[in-house]
Parts: structure tokens; sequence; C-alpha cells
């Protein structure tokens, strides 16, 4: 007897839900895109950090733009009778948030070299590296992804509907997406940033003591203060997002050890429905999260950007003719 359909999703955004599928899909979209071209249009903004951080923008879009209309139609699922478009469709969005990940472990280990090898910083962390190191995250991810497709995955049912565990391999999912993919980088991105924490906060204390015992120029002392404080201040922010990544996508990994776990259990379907949506929920709250962190991003930045561009504009002698709109 062949499984009956489960519908998982539910477009509307009552119920209770925080935020419905439609409104994930497009905050990711548009909020992400203007992260991209915040970065572009700006060029103090053209930094490596920032480049691992459109790296995890482009990635975010693709799930607002892709991966959840995806997960609309194979929430009914859609497509019937057609095994590897189905796997495809559901390999999207595994495939994007192990470039996400990698886009923060990215991120984590430019920051490690910023604190531990400053003298080395220039040469390792060139914008060329960074945009090799990209290809190369996009690239893995990209395969890991496809790992389904290549025969990881389950005989489906003869009814043939497009849902998550009727065609997932759940031994896929834990042990070697969560387990190897997931888990293992988050917990080395941990480490890093606490060893981060401790040795800045140290350092501030050490410059603290010898401020307060006359040891050393008091102007140089400052400087390297200020310099720790800023330090720590860009390190918590991004911490933060890999804090947000792992509390939105944790639940939905617990939920599939539990299926592995207890293949007979009944899972709640709304609590199934609510992993999902908060997993795609991450990615529209990315933005809003840099433009809090990061004033640069915010929309003030957005003026300085069209001011520097219609500048040039003038200096090349022409103007598009809708330039009072540049920027909206």
């Amino acid at each position: 007897m062949s499984p009956s359909p489960l519908p998982l999703v539910n477009l509307s955004p009552s119920g209770g839900k925080l935020i419905s599928f439609p409104e994930a899909s497009t905050l990711s979209t548009v909020g992400n895109l203007l992260v991209c071209a915040a970065v572009g249009l700006n060029r103090k903004l053209r930094t490596v950090t920032n480049y691992f951080l459109v790296s995890l923008a482009v990635a975010d879009i693709c799930v607002g733009a892709l991966a959840i209309p995806c997960a609309i139609l194979t929430g009914v699922g859609v497509p019937r009778h057609n095994l590897y478009l189905c796997l495809l469709m559901l390999s999207v969005l595994i495939m994007l948030t192990q470039s996400s990940i990698f886009s923060l472990l990215a991120v984590a280990v430019e920051r490690y070299v910023a604190i531990f090898l400053p003298f080395r910083y220039h040469t390792l962390m060139t914008p060329r590296n960074a945009i090799l190191v990209i290809l190369v995250t996009w690239v893995l991810a990209f395969l890991i992804g496809l790992v389904p497709l290549m025969g990881w995955h389950k005989t489906p049912p003869d009814s043939g509907y497009c849902f998550f565990v009727f065609v997932v391999d759940m031994t896929y999912m834990v042990y070697f997406n969560f387990f190897a993919c997931v888990l293992a980088p988050l917990v080395v991105m941990f480490l890093i940033y606490a060893k981060i924490f401790v040795t800045v906060k140290r350092q501030v204390r050490r410059i603290a003591a010898e401020r307060g015992g006359g040891v050393g120029g008091a102007e140089g002392q400052a400087a390297r203060a200020a310099s720790m404080k800023r330090e720590i201040k860009t390190a918590t922010s991004l911490f933060l997002v890999l804090f947000l990544f792992t509390a939105c996508w944790i639940p939905l990994h617990v939920i599939n050890c539990f299926l592995l776990l207890c293949p007979g259990c009944p899972v709640p379907l709304e609590l199934l429905l609510t992993a999902i949506i908060l997993s795609h929920a991450n990615s529209a709250v990315n933005p809003f999260l840099y433009a809090s962190e990061n004033p640069a991003m915010s929309a003030g930045d957005w003026a300085d950007a069209r001011s520097q561009k219609q500048e040039k504009w003038c200096q090349w002698g022409t103007l598009p003719s809708n330039m009072g709109d540049w920027g909206k």
C-alpha cells in the first residue's frame, strides 16, 4: 500500500505562523539583492569579509527565488512520477544551505587570520583569493547537494508523490549532511569565535592594565585598545549571523535525526512545518541583521553611494534620465 499524500505547505500567514512561505521568499530575495547592490555600489564595503557575506547573500537570494518555490511544490507532492526532477528540486535547498555554511566558515577563518596572523593578512586575504575560495565553496556545495541524485535516495512510493520523507534517505541527511557537512563546520566556527573573543578580551585587559600602570606610550595604547574593541564588535556581529543560522537550522536537523532513529514515531505536522519555515526565514532575516550591525549597509549609505554615482556621471558629462530615482 502506497503512502497517502501529506501536504506540508500552508501558504497563508495565519494559524499562528510568524511568517509564511511567500513572505519569506519575497523578503529573502529583495533584502539580499539590496545587500549585494550596497556592496557593489559602495567601494568602502568591498572588503574580503563582505565578499564572503555577499556569497552568503547570493545563497539567500537563491533560497527565496528557487528553494522556497521548490519547497512549496514538493510540499504538495509535485512533481509526481518524476524521481530525478523531484530529487533535484529537493536538493536545491541542500546545496544552498551548504554554500551558506561554507561562506560562514570562510568569514570565521578570515577573522581568525586578521586576529592571529595580522602580518600575513594582506597576503592571504586578497580579493582574488576570496573569489577563488567562493568558487570552490559553491562547487563543493553543488556536489554535496547532488549526492541524492547519484543514488543515495529511497525508492519512491507507487503513488509517485514528491515528498521529502518519501524520497530522501534519512541516513544521508543525518550522517552525511548533518553530522559531516553541517555540524562539524559549525563546531569549528564556534571554536574559532570562542578563541577570538578570549584572546581579544585578554589583550584589552592587558592594555588597560598597562595604561593604568603608566607603561608605554599613552597614544599607542589607546590606539591598540580602540583596534581591539573594533575587532570585538566585528566578531560579535559576525558571530550573531552564525548563531542565528544555527538557531534556525538545528530544529529541522533534529527532526531529521528523530525520523531516522524512530521511523515509526509520529512528528506533529505543525512542528515540522514550523521548523521548515524557520529554516527558510533565516535567509529573510539576514539582510536586517547586516543593516543593524553594520551601519554602512543602512539606508544612509545608499545616499552616499547614489551621490558617488551621480558625481561620476557628471564627470563623464552624462546623467541618467531617471537620476532622481537612483538607489530607491
